[in-house]
């Protein structure tokens, strides 16, 4: 059996994890930011960029943390699938307005 400190990530491991998910929401928003030269179709402000870059990489960010000390791939996988959930659900809201909140999209 191994201690249980080294069951737990290194702090650099946590970091760097983070860092990734960083880079990732950075990545997925360099498309609608092309797309913007290439069409009028896709015309995103300031405030859609801030909004997607906070839905991105705080459901990023809380999977790392949340998932840090799991030990199977089944309970992983379950709070990677909520986090999906949610964050689609709350992009649907604010695009399409699908629950007819105020916060709703036009």
């Amino acid at each position: 059996m191994r201690p249980a400190h080294l069951n737990e990530p290194a702090p650099d491991n946590v970091y760097r994890d983070l860092r990734r998910v960083l880079f990732g929401t950075a990545a997925i928003l360099l498309a609608p930011l092309l797309a913007m030269r290439f069409t009028a179709e896709v015309d995103w402000g300031p405030l859609d960029f801030a909004v997607a870059a906070v839905l991105l990489a705080g459901a990023g960010s809380a999977y790392v943390l949340l998932t840090r000390k799991l030990r199977t791939a089944g309970q992983r996988r379950a709070i990677g699938g909520g986090l999906l959930l949610a964050l689609l659900l709350v992009w649907l809201e604010l695009a399409v307005g699908l629950f007819g909140s105020p916060l709703a999209g036009s």
